[in-house]
């Protein structure tokens, strides 16, 4: 892979007595579309304002390209933000909200006219130069945002929750476009986002965050299918988090019953979480599953069926393509490669704190 381009080194940052950021270690590959996720507060805005220069951190510093850029304004750094909040000059035409920053750093016409053609042809908005933004829809008013940031040839693209606005047809449409223009540009997008379908389809390394702390780093897949605690396990797509006993490498006990699973080094006889995904769950003939329970809930979904299965006291999230009426008696298994063991968090401060990098 690409070198690091950004390096957040021992980040910290208060706002008051809120501590937003402790101790944040983060790098940025040339290259890469880099999301940071997590709920409201976690973070992961303040970080992005880091990186852009619209605030300082009170600890730690941060380079580009190698250089310590952490005091350095934000119009002298390589990159350009867009908000969710469009933010274009509602008194100027297209080509004029294009051609803004360009006029500031005295380009000549010709390359203006140049930019700007080429700006609107990669946003799909070819033919709009002269409309005004109130004509525009959402979508194309974000595009427009879009374009004026990529014509002064950023190195890095910063989008704060710029699809928050649309809906979710649009905001589909978009994620599409943004990968597409990802890939033309050739340049690092760093994206925040509290929707996890969102930094699954786009990005190609997520950051997890929760209460100022990263809770794991990896691909999509990775996050998804290895989430490192509950929180993450939780917070992307839906989980089913149950209390469960290592016995020894590869066999665990929960809910009343013994399962093969693929984890080793938990050590014997002890406490753990399992995260079982609603699709990874088989619903089968009672005397086929290892485990045994009662259909108590059921949405038709479109793609899949889900259902509530009630099951020694637990009530599990099933989702399948095959329909089980409520109150069907039903038999449960898993395939051992799609039980993920997780470590028990041991204080409240832990789980905040989530598995270090």
């Amino acid at each position: 892979m690409s070198k690091h381009l950004i390096d957040l080194e021992h980040i910290t940052k208060s706002f008051g007595s809120n501590v937003v950021l402790d101790d944040l270690n983060l790098y940025i590959r040339e290259n890469e579309f880099l999301t940071l996720l997590g709920p409201s507060g976690c973070g992961k805005t303040t970080t992005l304002r880091l990186i852009g220069g619209f605030e300082t951190p009170d600890k730690g510093r941060i380079l580009f390209d190698g250089i310590d850029i952490t005091n350095i304004p934000p119009h002298k750094r390589q990159l350009n933000t867009v908000f969710q909040k469009y933010a274009l000059f509602t008194h100027m035409n297209i080509e004029d909200n294009i051609a803004f920053g360009l006029k500031i750093k005295g380009k000549t016409d010709k390359y203006i006219k140049d930019k700007i053609e080429y700006a609107l042809k990669l946003v799909n908005l070819s033919g709009y130069g002269k409309r005004m933004p109130d004509s525009l829809s959402g979508g194309q008013q974000q595009r427009i945002a879009i374009a004026r940031a990529i014509v002064n040839e950023p190195k890095v693209l910063l989008l704060d929750e710029p699809l928050g606005a649309l809906d979710l047809k649009l905001r589909q449409d978009m994620q599409y476009e943004l990968i597409r223009m990802k890939k033309e540009l050739g340049i690092t997008f760093i994206y925040v986002t509290h929707d996890q379908e969102e930094a699954l389809t786009m990005s190609d390394t997520i950051v997890v965050m929760n209460q100022g702390y990263i809770q794991q780093i990896g691909t999509p897949e990775d996050i998804y299918n290895e989430p490192e605690n509950a929180f993450v396990a939780d917070f992307i797509g839906d989980s089913n988090i149950i209390d469960a006993t290592m016995i020894h490498d590869k066999l665990v006990s929960f809910l009343g019953a013994r399962f093969d699973c693929v984890d080793v080094g938990f050590g014997e006889n002890k406490p753990v979480d399992v995260v079982l995904r609603p699709e990874d769950i088989i619903l089968c003939k009672p005397e086929e599953g290892t485990i045994t329970g009662e259909v108590t809930h059921l949405i038709f979904k479109g793609v899949h069926y889900e259902m509530e299965v009630m099951t020694e006291g637990y009530e599990m999230l099933v989702h399948s393509t095959t329909m089980s009426p409520v109150g069907t008696k039903v038999g449960i298994k898993v395939d051992p490669f799609n039980i993920q063991i997780m470590h028990k968090p041991e204080s409240e401060d832990e789980e905040a704190v989530g598995v270090e990098e």
